[in-house]
């Protein structure tokens, strides 16, 4: 009987490739949902911007919508209190947060990416039902073109003109994904 010794005795395996193979991996894995999740965060960044920026936008033409108002006004209308939207005084404890828009705003309108606009106006007069003379009114001299003669310097004569109050006039967009824009902007 002859019976074969082989050359090399076998090795018992271990497996030690086939652990450290199954770390690397997991690791590979975790790495690749780690990067999948700062894809996604980064898009979810991007769009939360585009929201805000487009109804920043929906505000400006809120702001519009209050400056033609106001202009279509006589003086003495804005010497008091509007039904909606409209304040002839500055009202010390105005909180936009706060304030009821739907029911004390006026409604700009919906556009067509779902940003509702309303806008409210206060008139920076201390009290209300005054004209701006008779009370105390942060207000600016309108001076006429050329009424200054060669430029006024100190100890001269003030420059003569109408004195208008100024108007600050906020603005709320409520837009999809619960974007809440507030924008506010002087005009006299």
């Amino acid at each position: 009987m002859n019976a074969r010794i082989p050359a090399h005795p076998a090795r018992r395996q271990h497996g030690a490739v086939l652990f450290i193979a199954l770390i690397v991996l997991v690791a590979m894995t975790l790495a690749g949902l780690a990067l999948m999740r700062s894809v996604d965060t980064g898009n979810l960044i991007a769009g939360n911007l585009a929201f805000r920026n487009a109804a920043t936008h929906a505000g400006d033409a809120g702001l519009e919508a209050a400056r033609g108002w106001l202009m279509g006004k006589s003086a003495g209308e804005l010497q008091k209190d509007a039904a909606t939207g409209y304040f002839a005084n500055w009202q010390e404890q105005f909180d936009a947060k706060s304030f009821n828009w739907l029911g004390q705003g006026v409604t700009v309108g919906t556009d067509s990416i779902g940003n509702t606009t309303y806008y409210v106006v206060h008139r920076m007069c201390r009290e209300s039902e005054k004209s701006i003379d008779a009370t105390d009114c942060t207000k600016v001299t309108a001076v006429s073109v050329g009424s200054t003669k060669g430029g006024g310097g100190y100890g001269m004569t003030p420059l003569s003109g109408a004195s208008l109050p100024y108007f600050r006039i906020t603005t709320k967009v409520v837009g999809p994904k619960n974007t809440v824009s507030y924008v506010q902007a002087f005009v006299y």
